[in-house]
């Protein structure tokens, strides 16, 4: 009784040591919720992969210069529900995207919503609360 017991005791450590980075990678910790960011830009990649979808995007800051963004959102099931597609995006697309920054100033940020140069819009599924942030143009010294 006592070798099944501790036996069982081990089992839960090991099962809590390996689970415990799958939560981490979800957490928000990396993501300024407090803020959104708007950029306007150009596509350069759609990747529709799990465990999340990636879009990378140029955008031209104040002094003209060129930074390439590199924004997520869900995985595709989910995406899906929003209406997102693996086709949603392709390179050359000009699109206005709003997404909450990364906390350490690279351009790095998770999507609220991606709006086409059409009007049609796309929500994502950001961290935080969007409806509370209050979108600023990007501008990069």
């Amino acid at each position: 009784m006592k070798g099944k017991f501790l036996m069982g005791v081990a089992l839960a450590i090991g099962v809590s040591i390996l689970s415990l980075p799958l939560f981490a990678h979800h957490g928000n910790a990396a993501y300024d919720t407090g803020k959104s960011v708007t950029l306007k830009g150009t596509v350069t990649q759609w990747v529709w992969a799990f465990p999340h979808c990636m879009l990378q995007l140029d955008v031209t800051d104040d002094h003209g210069q060129v930074v390439q963004w590199t924004t997520e959102t869900e995985n595709p099931s989910s995406m899906i529900h929003f209406g997102w597609t693996k086709q949603s995006l392709k390179p050359g697309d000009q699109v206005t995207v709003t997404v909450v920054p990364g906390k350490n100033g690279k351009p790095i940020g998770r999507i609220v919503e991606l709006v086409f140069s059409n009007g049609r819009k796309l929500v994502g599924r950001a961290t935080g609360d969007p409806e509370s942030s209050k979108p600023e143009e990007y501008s990069k010294p």
